[in-house]
Protein backbone atom coordinates (compact mmCIF):
# COMPACT_ATOMS: atom_id res chain seq x y z
CA UNK A 1 0.00 0.00 0.00
CA UNK A 2 3.18 2.62 0.95
CA UNK A 3 4.62 1.51 -2.94
CA UNK A 4 0.78 2.12 -4.24
CA UNK A 5 0.69 5.83 -2.43
CA UNK A 6 4.17 7.05 -3.70
CA UNK A 7 3.51 5.73 -6.95
CA UNK A 8 0.30 8.29 -6.93
CA UNK A 9 1.84 10.76 -5.28
CA UNK A 10 4.79 11.05 -7.35
CA UNK A 11 2.24 10.59 -10.66
CA UNK A 12 0.54 13.68 -8.88
CA UNK A 13 3.32 15.55 -8.65
CA UNK A 14 4.40 15.15 -12.44
CA UNK A 15 0.62 15.86 -13.34
CA UNK A 16 1.34 19.29 -11.59
CA UNK A 17 4.29 19.69 -13.40
CA UNK A 18 3.11 19.22 -16.66
CA UNK A 19 0.11 21.40 -15.94
CA UNK A 20 2.12 24.36 -14.24
CA UNK A 21 4.28 23.90 -17.56
CA UNK A 22 1.62 24.65 -20.10
CA UNK A 23 0.17 27.07 -17.88
CA UNK A 24 3.76 28.75 -17.77
CA UNK A 25 3.68 28.47 -21.74
CA UNK A 26 0.29 29.65 -21.92
CA UNK A 27 1.28 32.80 -19.83
CA UNK A 28 4.68 33.62 -21.92
CA UNK A 29 3.70 32.57 -25.65
CA UNK A 30 -0.25 33.27 -25.24
CA UNK A 31 -3.36 30.39 -25.79
CA UNK A 32 -4.01 29.78 -29.51
CA UNK A 33 -2.64 33.20 -30.56
CA UNK A 34 -3.01 33.23 -34.75
CA UNK A 35 -3.13 36.25 -37.15
CA UNK A 36 -3.33 36.61 -40.45
CA UNK A 37 -2.93 39.66 -42.96
CA UNK A 38 -6.04 39.36 -45.38
CA UNK A 39 -4.61 41.05 -49.12
CA UNK A 40 -6.79 44.32 -48.97
CA UNK A 41 -5.15 44.94 -45.20
CA UNK A 42 -7.52 43.76 -43.20
CA UNK A 43 -5.89 42.26 -40.13
CA UNK A 44 -7.68 38.69 -38.47
CA UNK A 45 -6.30 37.66 -34.99
CA UNK A 46 -7.74 34.83 -32.58
CA UNK A 47 -7.17 32.86 -29.72
CA UNK A 48 -8.22 29.50 -29.30
CA UNK A 49 -10.11 29.10 -25.96
CA UNK A 50 -11.38 25.58 -26.51
CA UNK A 51 -12.88 25.13 -23.16
CA UNK A 52 -15.38 28.40 -23.63
CA UNK A 53 -18.44 27.40 -24.80
CA UNK A 54 -19.03 31.08 -26.39
CA UNK A 55 -17.06 33.12 -29.34
CA UNK A 56 -16.23 37.00 -29.00
CA UNK A 57 -16.04 38.69 -32.44
CA UNK A 58 -14.87 42.18 -33.26
CA UNK A 59 -14.78 44.57 -36.22
CA UNK A 60 -12.51 47.10 -34.77
CA UNK A 61 -11.72 50.59 -36.91
CA UNK A 62 -9.29 52.44 -35.68
CA UNK A 63 -11.35 55.47 -36.39
CA UNK A 64 -12.67 57.79 -33.63
CA UNK A 65 -13.58 60.79 -32.27
CA UNK A 66 -10.48 62.13 -32.62
CA UNK A 67 -10.15 61.60 -36.40
CA UNK A 68 -12.75 64.33 -36.87
CA UNK A 69 -12.51 67.79 -38.11
CA UNK A 70 -14.24 70.22 -35.27
CA UNK A 71 -17.73 70.63 -38.11
CA UNK A 72 -17.72 66.62 -37.95
CA UNK A 73 -17.59 66.05 -34.13
CA UNK A 74 -20.22 63.03 -33.24
CA UNK A 75 -20.13 61.67 -37.03
CA UNK A 76 -18.38 58.49 -35.75
CA UNK A 77 -20.46 58.10 -33.25
CA UNK A 78 -23.51 59.00 -35.72
CA UNK A 79 -22.40 55.80 -37.88
CA UNK A 80 -22.10 53.29 -35.28
CA UNK A 81 -25.62 54.05 -34.48
CA UNK A 82 -26.88 54.39 -38.18
CA UNK A 83 -25.65 51.29 -39.25
CA UNK A 84 -27.74 48.71 -37.20
CA UNK A 85 -30.80 50.37 -38.94
CA UNK A 86 -31.13 48.10 -41.94
CA UNK A 87 -29.26 46.55 -44.88
CA UNK A 88 -29.59 45.43 -48.55
CA UNK A 89 -30.70 42.20 -46.63
CA UNK A 90 -32.13 42.94 -43.09
CA UNK A 91 -34.34 45.50 -41.61
CA UNK A 92 -33.19 46.26 -38.65
CA UNK A 93 -35.69 44.27 -36.31
CA UNK A 94 -34.88 41.64 -38.58
CA UNK A 95 -31.36 41.93 -36.94
CA UNK A 96 -32.57 42.32 -33.41
CA UNK A 97 -34.50 38.89 -34.25
CA UNK A 98 -31.58 37.14 -35.58
CA UNK A 99 -29.12 37.93 -32.40
CA UNK A 100 -31.97 36.86 -30.18
CA UNK A 101 -33.29 33.52 -31.64
CA UNK A 102 -29.58 32.38 -30.70
CA UNK A 103 -29.41 33.75 -27.33
CA UNK A 104 -26.20 36.13 -28.23
CA UNK A 105 -25.65 39.94 -28.08
CA UNK A 106 -25.11 42.06 -31.13
CA UNK A 107 -23.62 45.91 -30.57
CA UNK A 108 -21.26 48.55 -30.76
CA UNK A 109 -19.05 51.32 -28.96
CA UNK A 110 -17.29 54.30 -30.27
CA UNK A 111 -14.22 55.70 -28.14
CA UNK A 112 -12.14 58.66 -28.95
CA UNK A 113 -9.19 56.43 -31.25
CA UNK A 114 -11.65 53.64 -32.58
CA UNK A 115 -15.17 52.04 -32.71
CA UNK A 116 -16.36 48.28 -32.46
CA UNK A 117 -18.66 46.53 -33.87
CA UNK A 118 -19.06 42.84 -32.00
CA UNK A 119 -21.16 40.11 -31.30
CA UNK A 120 -21.23 37.18 -28.61
CA UNK A 121 -22.20 33.82 -29.27
CA UNK A 122 -22.30 29.96 -28.72
CA UNK A 123 -19.71 28.60 -30.88
CA UNK A 124 -21.41 26.92 -33.17
CA UNK A 125 -23.27 30.26 -34.05
CA UNK A 126 -19.98 31.85 -35.02
CA UNK A 127 -21.00 32.52 -39.10
CA UNK A 128 -24.48 34.09 -37.72
CA UNK A 129 -22.09 36.43 -36.09
CA UNK A 130 -20.28 37.14 -38.93
CA UNK A 131 -22.63 37.21 -41.14
CA UNK A 132 -24.32 39.70 -39.25
CA UNK A 133 -21.33 41.81 -38.69
CA UNK A 134 -20.65 41.82 -42.22
CA UNK A 135 -23.83 42.76 -43.60
CA UNK A 136 -24.02 45.59 -41.13
CA UNK A 137 -20.92 47.07 -42.05
CA UNK A 138 -20.97 46.79 -45.71
CA UNK A 139 -24.54 46.38 -46.71
CA UNK A 140 -26.12 49.50 -44.31
CA UNK A 141 -28.60 51.42 -46.08
CA UNK A 142 -28.29 54.54 -43.88
CA UNK A 143 -31.72 55.51 -45.47
CA UNK A 144 -33.16 59.01 -44.84
CA UNK A 145 -35.56 58.12 -42.67
CA UNK A 146 -33.75 56.25 -39.96
CA UNK A 147 -30.74 59.16 -40.19
CA UNK A 148 -33.55 61.63 -38.85
CA UNK A 149 -35.06 58.74 -36.42
CA UNK A 150 -31.39 58.29 -35.43
CA UNK A 151 -30.64 61.92 -34.96
CA UNK A 152 -33.17 61.86 -32.39
CA UNK A 153 -32.30 59.12 -30.47
CA UNK A 154 -28.79 60.73 -29.89
CA UNK A 155 -30.01 64.13 -29.31
CA UNK A 156 -31.64 62.38 -26.05
CA UNK A 157 -28.63 60.50 -25.30
CA UNK A 158 -26.93 63.88 -25.34
CA UNK A 159 -29.03 65.69 -22.81
CA UNK A 160 -29.27 62.21 -20.89
CA UNK A 161 -25.21 62.65 -20.25
CA UNK A 162 -26.19 66.78 -19.78
CA UNK A 163 -28.27 65.47 -16.72
CA UNK A 164 -26.27 62.93 -15.53
CA UNK A 165 -23.39 65.46 -13.63
CA UNK A 166 -21.06 62.65 -12.82
CA UNK A 167 -20.66 61.61 -16.35
CA UNK A 168 -20.83 65.06 -17.69
CA UNK A 169 -17.85 66.20 -15.68
CA UNK A 170 -15.44 64.10 -17.16
CA UNK A 171 -16.43 65.44 -21.33
CA UNK A 172 -16.29 69.12 -19.40
CA UNK A 173 -12.59 68.00 -18.18
CA UNK A 174 -11.75 66.67 -21.67
CA UNK A 175 -12.57 69.82 -23.58
CA UNK A 176 -10.73 71.97 -21.21
CA UNK A 177 -7.65 70.29 -21.41
CA UNK A 178 -7.17 68.99 -24.60
CA UNK A 179 -8.08 72.60 -25.82
CA UNK A 180 -8.95 72.74 -29.91
CA UNK A 181 -7.67 69.28 -30.33
CA UNK A 182 -10.25 66.75 -31.39
CA UNK A 183 -8.94 64.67 -27.92
CA UNK A 184 -11.20 66.73 -26.31
CA UNK A 185 -14.60 66.52 -28.27
CA UNK A 186 -17.35 64.70 -26.45
CA UNK A 187 -17.79 61.22 -28.35
CA UNK A 188 -21.56 61.45 -28.85
CA UNK A 189 -20.43 65.22 -30.55
CA UNK A 190 -22.91 68.31 -29.73
CA UNK A 191 -26.60 68.63 -30.54
CA UNK A 192 -25.45 71.88 -32.60
CA UNK A 193 -23.02 69.45 -34.62
CA UNK A 194 -25.70 66.45 -34.93
CA UNK A 195 -28.62 68.37 -35.97
CA UNK A 196 -26.23 69.75 -38.94
CA UNK A 197 -25.62 66.03 -40.40
CA UNK A 198 -27.05 64.78 -43.66
CA UNK A 199 -26.90 61.80 -45.31
CA UNK A 200 -24.18 62.32 -47.86
CA UNK A 201 -22.02 63.57 -45.00
CA UNK A 202 -22.54 60.16 -43.06
CA UNK A 203 -21.67 58.15 -46.08
CA UNK A 204 -18.71 60.17 -47.06
CA UNK A 205 -17.03 60.14 -44.02
CA UNK A 206 -17.60 56.53 -43.62
CA UNK A 207 -16.14 55.36 -46.83
CA UNK A 208 -12.83 57.68 -46.43
CA UNK A 209 -12.25 56.76 -42.72
CA UNK A 210 -13.54 53.18 -42.52
CA UNK A 211 -10.67 51.62 -44.65
CA UNK A 212 -9.49 48.30 -44.68
CA UNK A 213 -5.81 48.80 -43.70
CA UNK A 214 -7.53 50.93 -40.26
CA UNK A 215 -10.20 47.83 -39.83
CA UNK A 216 -8.94 44.67 -37.43
CA UNK A 217 -11.30 41.91 -36.40
CA UNK A 218 -10.96 39.67 -33.35
CA UNK A 219 -12.06 36.75 -32.32
CA UNK A 220 -11.72 34.97 -28.97
CA UNK A 221 -13.27 31.69 -27.97
CA UNK A 222 -14.02 28.03 -29.01
CA UNK A 223 -12.97 28.58 -32.59
CA UNK A 224 -10.06 27.30 -34.95
CA UNK A 225 -8.37 30.12 -36.70
CA UNK A 226 -8.58 28.69 -40.50
CA UNK A 227 -12.36 28.52 -40.31
CA UNK A 228 -12.25 32.42 -38.96
CA UNK A 229 -10.00 33.51 -41.83
CA UNK A 230 -11.95 31.62 -44.40
CA UNK A 231 -15.54 33.23 -43.24
CA UNK A 232 -14.00 36.87 -42.96
CA UNK A 233 -12.26 36.55 -46.15
CA UNK A 234 -15.85 35.77 -47.85
CA UNK A 235 -17.77 38.49 -46.31
CA UNK A 236 -15.07 41.18 -45.66
CA UNK A 237 -11.88 40.69 -48.95
CA UNK A 238 -14.21 42.62 -51.26
CA UNK A 239 -13.91 45.64 -49.39
CA UNK A 240 -10.78 47.92 -51.44
CA UNK A 241 -8.19 49.72 -49.98
CA UNK A 242 -8.11 53.91 -50.06
CA UNK A 243 -4.64 55.60 -51.10
CA UNK A 244 -4.66 57.71 -47.94
CA UNK A 245 -6.10 58.43 -44.71
CA UNK A 246 -6.36 61.26 -41.80
CA UNK A 247 -2.90 61.92 -40.49
CA UNK A 248 -3.27 62.47 -36.57
CA UNK A 249 -1.71 65.37 -34.88
CA UNK A 250 -0.47 64.99 -31.40
CA UNK A 251 -2.53 66.83 -28.81
CA UNK A 252 -0.67 69.16 -25.81
CA UNK A 253 -2.82 69.25 -22.59
CA UNK A 254 -3.26 72.59 -21.17
CA UNK A 255 -3.02 73.30 -17.11
CA UNK A 256 -5.61 75.27 -16.61
CA UNK A 257 -8.90 75.57 -14.28
CA UNK A 258 -12.30 75.76 -14.93
CA UNK A 259 -15.44 76.54 -13.60
CA UNK A 260 -19.04 75.47 -14.84
CA UNK A 261 -22.01 76.68 -12.49
CA UNK A 262 -24.52 74.67 -12.49
CA UNK A 263 -27.61 74.78 -9.33
CA UNK A 264 -26.63 71.15 -8.27
CA UNK A 265 -26.22 69.47 -4.82
CA UNK A 266 -22.87 68.47 -4.85
CA UNK A 267 -19.57 70.14 -6.47
CA UNK A 268 -18.41 67.41 -9.16
CA UNK A 269 -14.50 67.60 -10.05
CA UNK A 270 -11.94 66.09 -12.22
CA UNK A 271 -8.20 67.04 -11.37
CA UNK A 272 -5.53 65.94 -13.87
CA UNK A 273 -2.39 66.17 -14.61
CA UNK A 274 -0.08 64.82 -17.65
CA UNK A 275 0.20 61.19 -18.06
CA UNK A 276 1.63 58.24 -20.18
CA UNK A 277 1.01 57.11 -23.73
CA UNK A 278 -0.87 53.54 -24.07
CA UNK A 279 2.28 51.63 -25.15
CA UNK A 280 5.02 53.69 -22.72
CA UNK A 281 7.46 51.74 -20.66
CA UNK A 282 6.94 52.93 -17.38
CA UNK A 283 3.26 52.22 -17.98
CA UNK A 284 3.43 49.54 -15.28
CA UNK A 285 4.83 51.56 -13.09
CA UNK A 286 1.89 53.97 -13.64
CA UNK A 287 -0.68 51.52 -13.19
CA UNK A 288 0.84 50.53 -9.52
CA UNK A 289 0.22 54.30 -9.05
CA UNK A 290 -2.90 54.63 -9.84
CA UNK A 291 -3.99 51.69 -7.92
CA UNK A 292 -2.27 52.70 -4.56
CA UNK A 293 -4.15 56.39 -5.03
CA UNK A 294 -7.62 55.63 -6.12
CA UNK A 295 -7.91 52.64 -8.08
CA UNK A 296 -10.33 50.73 -5.69
CA UNK A 297 -11.81 50.67 -2.23
CA UNK A 298 -8.68 50.30 -0.37
CA UNK A 299 -6.87 53.04 -2.06
CA UNK A 300 -5.65 56.13 0.01
CA UNK A 301 -8.38 58.52 -1.80
CA UNK A 302 -11.22 56.32 -1.22
CA UNK A 303 -9.99 55.01 2.57
CA UNK A 304 -8.96 59.16 3.52
CA UNK A 305 -11.97 60.76 1.99
CA UNK A 306 -14.76 58.51 1.88
CA UNK A 307 -14.37 56.17 4.79
CA UNK A 308 -12.29 58.17 7.08
CA UNK A 309 -13.52 61.72 6.52
CA UNK A 310 -17.35 60.77 4.89
CA UNK A 311 -16.63 63.68 2.84
CA UNK A 312 -17.48 61.52 -0.66
CA UNK A 313 -19.55 58.76 -1.98
CA UNK A 314 -17.78 58.08 -4.98
CA UNK A 315 -14.06 59.38 -5.35
CA UNK A 316 -11.11 57.54 -7.69
CA UNK A 317 -8.41 58.10 -10.30
CA UNK A 318 -8.06 56.74 -13.52
CA UNK A 319 -5.59 56.58 -16.19
CA UNK A 320 -7.05 57.71 -19.70
CA UNK A 321 -4.32 56.69 -22.24
CA UNK A 322 -3.78 57.40 -25.84
CA UNK A 323 -1.51 56.55 -29.19
CA UNK A 324 0.68 59.32 -28.42
CA UNK A 325 -0.57 61.12 -24.93
CA UNK A 326 -1.81 60.38 -21.49
CA UNK A 327 -3.54 61.61 -18.23
CA UNK A 328 -3.61 60.85 -14.43
CA UNK A 329 -7.26 62.12 -13.76
CA UNK A 330 -8.57 62.22 -10.09
CA UNK A 331 -13.03 62.15 -9.61
CA UNK A 332 -14.88 63.30 -6.52
CA UNK A 333 -18.50 64.39 -5.93
CA UNK A 334 -18.51 66.65 -2.85
CA UNK A 335 -20.54 69.19 -0.89
CA UNK A 336 -19.51 73.24 -1.40
CA UNK A 337 -18.31 73.23 2.24
CA UNK A 338 -16.22 70.34 1.98
CA UNK A 339 -15.04 71.16 -1.39
CA UNK A 340 -11.84 72.97 -0.53
CA UNK A 341 -11.51 70.12 2.08
CA UNK A 342 -11.22 67.10 -0.19
CA UNK A 343 -9.29 69.26 -2.74
CA UNK A 344 -6.65 69.75 -0.34
CA UNK A 345 -6.58 65.97 0.76
CA UNK A 346 -6.10 65.28 -2.70
CA UNK A 347 -3.07 67.59 -2.83
CA UNK A 348 -1.51 66.32 0.37
CA UNK A 349 -1.78 62.47 -1.10
CA UNK A 350 0.19 63.46 -4.61
CA UNK A 351 2.97 64.91 -1.67
CA UNK A 352 3.25 61.87 0.21
CA UNK A 353 3.31 59.82 -2.94
CA UNK A 354 6.30 62.10 -4.08
CA UNK A 355 8.39 62.61 -0.90
CA UNK A 356 7.67 59.77 1.47
CA UNK A 357 7.68 56.15 1.54
CA UNK A 358 4.77 53.62 0.39
CA UNK A 359 2.93 52.21 3.47
CA UNK A 360 4.37 48.66 4.89
CA UNK A 361 2.67 46.17 1.68
CA UNK A 362 1.33 48.84 -0.19
CA UNK A 363 3.53 47.98 -3.27
CA UNK A 364 2.55 44.52 -3.38
CA UNK A 365 -0.99 44.74 -2.31
CA UNK A 366 -1.63 46.95 -5.88
CA UNK A 367 0.62 44.38 -7.65
CA UNK A 368 -1.53 41.75 -6.91
CA UNK A 369 -4.42 43.56 -7.27
CA UNK A 370 -3.75 44.40 -10.88
CA UNK A 371 -2.62 40.87 -11.60
CA UNK A 372 -5.53 39.73 -9.85
CA UNK A 373 -7.90 41.75 -12.36
CA UNK A 374 -6.01 40.57 -15.16
CA UNK A 375 -6.46 37.09 -14.71
CA UNK A 376 -10.03 37.13 -14.34
CA UNK A 377 -10.67 39.22 -17.08
CA UNK A 378 -9.53 36.34 -19.03
CA UNK A 379 -11.75 33.93 -17.85
CA UNK A 380 -14.63 36.21 -20.33
CA UNK A 381 -14.37 35.81 -23.82
CA UNK A 382 -14.92 39.21 -24.80
CA UNK A 383 -12.52 40.59 -22.71
CA UNK A 384 -10.20 38.26 -24.29
CA UNK A 385 -11.51 39.24 -27.95
CA UNK A 386 -10.86 43.01 -26.54
CA UNK A 387 -7.41 42.45 -25.23
CA UNK A 388 -6.49 41.04 -29.24
CA UNK A 389 -7.35 43.89 -30.73
CA UNK A 390 -5.75 46.38 -27.60
CA UNK A 391 -2.58 45.26 -28.51
CA UNK A 392 -2.49 44.70 -31.99
CA UNK A 393 -3.76 48.49 -31.92
CA UNK A 394 -1.41 50.29 -29.63
CA UNK A 395 1.24 47.77 -29.70
CA UNK A 396 1.26 45.77 -33.07
CA UNK A 397 1.66 42.42 -31.60
CA UNK A 398 0.36 40.45 -29.03
CA UNK A 399 1.58 40.43 -25.69
CA UNK A 400 1.41 37.44 -23.58
CA UNK A 401 -0.58 37.24 -19.94
CA UNK A 402 3.56 36.00 -18.70
CA UNK A 403 4.67 39.76 -19.97
CA UNK A 404 1.97 41.35 -18.40
CA UNK A 405 2.79 39.36 -15.00
CA UNK A 406 6.29 40.12 -14.77
CA UNK A 407 6.00 44.13 -16.04
CA UNK A 408 3.58 44.37 -13.13
CA UNK A 409 5.93 42.49 -10.50
CA UNK A 410 9.40 43.91 -11.82
CA UNK A 411 8.06 47.71 -10.77
CA UNK A 412 10.33 48.97 -8.10
CA UNK A 413 8.98 51.73 -5.14
CA UNK A 414 11.70 53.90 -6.20
CA UNK A 415 10.21 53.87 -9.98
CA UNK A 416 6.59 54.53 -8.32
CA UNK A 417 8.25 57.57 -6.47
CA UNK A 418 10.11 58.97 -9.40
CA UNK A 419 7.08 58.61 -11.81
CA UNK A 420 4.96 60.50 -8.97
CA UNK A 421 7.32 63.39 -8.57
CA UNK A 422 7.08 63.94 -12.47
CA UNK A 423 3.21 64.09 -12.84
CA UNK A 424 2.39 65.38 -9.67
CA UNK A 425 3.62 69.04 -10.51
CA UNK A 426 1.28 71.95 -10.16
CA UNK A 427 2.51 73.65 -13.26
CA UNK A 428 1.06 70.62 -14.86
CA UNK A 429 -2.67 70.25 -13.65
CA UNK A 430 -5.69 71.16 -15.17
CA UNK A 431 -8.96 71.57 -12.68
CA UNK A 432 -12.72 71.19 -13.96
CA UNK A 433 -15.49 72.14 -11.68
CA UNK A 434 -18.98 71.85 -12.20
CA UNK A 435 -21.57 72.81 -9.68
CA UNK A 436 -23.46 75.35 -7.46
CA UNK A 437 -20.08 77.89 -7.00
CA UNK A 438 -19.19 80.69 -9.78
CA UNK A 439 -15.58 82.37 -10.24
CA UNK A 440 -15.07 85.03 -7.21
CA UNK A 441 -15.95 81.97 -4.63
CA UNK A 442 -13.67 79.65 -6.61
CA UNK A 443 -10.82 82.55 -6.61
CA UNK A 444 -11.92 83.30 -2.89
CA UNK A 445 -10.43 79.55 -1.56
CA UNK A 446 -7.08 80.43 -3.43
CA UNK A 447 -6.67 77.03 -5.42
CA UNK A 448 -4.45 77.35 -8.23
CA UNK A 449 -4.97 80.00 -10.67
CA UNK A 450 -8.16 80.92 -13.28
CA UNK A 451 -8.34 81.80 -16.79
Amino acid sequence: MKRVSKIAKTAEAEIKNIKDSLDQSWAEIGYGYQKTVLGNGIRVITEEIPYLRSVSIGVWVMTGSRDEHPHENGISHFIEHLLFKGTENRTAFDIAKEIDSVGGTLNAFTGREYTCFYAKVIDKNLPLAIDLLSDIFLHSLMDLKDVEKERMVILQEIKMVEDTPDDLIHDLFNRVCWGEHPLGFPIYGTSERVQSFDRNQLFQFFRENYPPDRIIICAAGNLKHPEVVDLIQKAFGQISKLDKARARVKPNPISTTNIWKRNLEQMHFCLGTQGLQYNHSLRFASYVLNTILGGGMSSRLFQEIRENRGLAYSVYSYLPTYIDAGLMVVYAGTNQDSFQEVIELILREFNRLKREPLKNGELETAKEQLKGNLLLSLESSDNLMTRLAKNEIYFQSYLPVGMILKGIDEVREETVQQLATDIFDERLFCLTVLGPMDGSDFEKIGLFRKE
